[in-house]
């Protein structure tokens, strides 16, 4: 489960720094320098198979899929840490499908 938090926190800070990558991305090719190597530039997938979420340096992050973050939330001793975890989750999901349409909107102008 601590994979899973270290995970989510690394990816949070990642889409913290999408922000300045996607509106780059609109405003059209950059005129000064190219955008930060970190800089989320497409994610592709869903919860139930998987996201992959792509980088500008071309590296990629692969999250777990719902059902492997399900179980690993499973396995915290108290109700309440896996409820956190549950809802943790479903934010990380919820955010990275917004952030999925956001950036096919700005891809596709």
């Amino acid at each position: 489960m601590r994979h899973l938090t270290v995970l989510i926190v690394a990816s949070v800070v990642a889409l913290l720094g999408c922000g300045i990558g996607v509106a780059a991305l609109a405003a059209g090719p950059p005129s000064v320098a190219a955008p930060p190597g970190d800089t989320i530039v497409e994610v592709t997938g869903d919860a139930a198979n998987g996201f992959e979420i792509r980088h500008y340096d071309g590296t990629a992050l692969y999250p777990p899929t719902d059902s492997e973050a399900r179980a690993e939330c499973s396995e915290y001793d108290t109700r309440v840490a896996r409820v956190r975890c549950w809802v943790e989750v479903r934010t990380w999901y919820r955010d990275l499908a917004d952030l999925q349409q956001a950036l096919d909107w700005a891809h596709s102008g």
